[in-house]
Parts: structure tokens; C-alpha cells; sequence
């Protein structure tokens, strides 16, 4: 679990910034359950997705998606692994290819998270943010993510990463703006393997 519990370049959970909403978080609940799906819902809920309100900056470090209150569904991944891993609760990175427009090309990567609850196991959630369509909520051990597959095309990768995948990352600093973001959003082919360190 310890490689689930890192501090990183991205997933920076010793920021004082994040070690203070963390902590006033945790104080508010007695389990990880508990914690973890008070986590989730702050990111899911106060952080808004950059394309859904159309705001800039693109983020990618966990602290600047904090600083600045936005992010595509990857940025949300990495702040909310870096509340809960301050937390001391175990977080990866899931992802899923999924059609940009529900009618197959072009296709993008979907990124949100699996958290590690002590009654349950590994549980993946999505705080990319509710809207008209999309419903992810957090009711262990019932999955209750964003999106679901629906075309031959789309995938739903099984691995839990410990660190979110380099092409999210290298597309999320190449690009400042969130409508830039949208022309160049990351994909991997359906059957590459979105597993292992990249």
C-alpha cells in the first residue's frame, strides 16, 4: 500500500494548503469510510470541471487544482488522491477511453480514482462533477461512477495506478487554456495496456 501513500510532483499532499483542508475534513468524521467519502464529495462538488464552466487555468499539480478551484476530470483524480493520501487512506488512478461526443470518434481518456476502504477494498469513485447526465456518488460497495461503456471502441481499464498516467500529465502542462485542453484531450488505443508506470 505504501506506493498508494506517496508524496509526488503531481500528487503534492504535503502542501500546506492541502494538509490543512485534509485535516479540517478528518476532524469532522471518526472513519476512513467516512473521511474518504467527505473527500470525494469536496472535490466532486467545490472544484469545478474546466470544460463544464469554461474556466482556465488548466491544472495538473494537486495544490493548483486547490489554488485555483478547476480542472478536467484528471486534475480532480490528483487532488482528491492527495486529500485522501494526507489522510493517510491508500488512492490510485482508474481510467476509461471514452467516445468525446457518445457517437465514437474521436476518443479521449477519462480519468477518476479507487480508494482503498478497510471493509470493502479498493473502490472506485469519480469526482469529475455531477451535471445533467452524470451521477457519481460514493455508496460502497455499489460503483456509482460517471460514465458507463457503451461502445466497442471505449474501454474501462481494470489497473489502479499509483501515479496517473504520463500522458495525462504531459497533455494537462502542454496546454493552458481549458477550450486548448478540449482540441488535445489524452487517448491510449483500447488495447494498449493503461497499466504500469509509463
Amino acid at each position: 500500500m505504501e506506493e498508494y501513500l506517496q508524496t509526488s510532483a503531481i500528487i503534492d499532499w504535503q502542501h500546506p494548503a492541502i494538509l490543512a483542508l485534509a485535516q479540517k475534513i478528518a476532524s469532522e468524521y471518526q472513519t476512513t469510510e467516512a473521511m474518504a467519502k467527505a473527500c470525494f464529495e469536496w472535490v466532486r462538488d467545490k472544484i469545478y470541471h474546466s470544460f463544464d464552466y469554461q474556466m482556465n487555468p488548466v491544472t495538473c499539480r494537486a495544490s493548483d487544482v486547490l489554488q485555483y478551484k478547476t480542472g478536467y476530470c484528471y486534475a480532480k483524480s490528483h487532488l482528491l488522491a492527495a486529500l485522501l493520501r494526507a489522510n493517510g487512506i491508500p488512492a490510485g488512478f482508474c481510467y476509461q477511453r471514452l467516445s468525446i461526443d457518445d457517437q465514437g470518434a474521436p476518443y479521449s481518456l477519462h480519468g477518476f480514482n479507487a480508494v482503498y476502504l478497510p471493509e470493502v477494498g479498493w473502490y472506485r469513485i469519480d469526482p469529475r462533477g455531477n451535471r445533467e447526465g452524470v451521477d457519481a456518488q460514493f455508496m460502497p460497495p455499489q460503483e456509482k461512477l460517471a460514465f458507463q461503456i457503451q461502445l466497442p471502441e471505449e474501454a474501462d481499464f481494470p489497473s489502479i495506478l499509483s501515479e496517473p498516467l504520463t500522458v495525462v500529465v504531459e497533455a494537462l502542462q502542454a496546454h493552458s487554456t481549458w477550450d486548448e485542453m478540449l482540441q488535445n484531450l489524452p487517448d491510449i488505443a483500447k488495447f494498449s495496456r493503461a497499466g504500469g508506470k509509463r
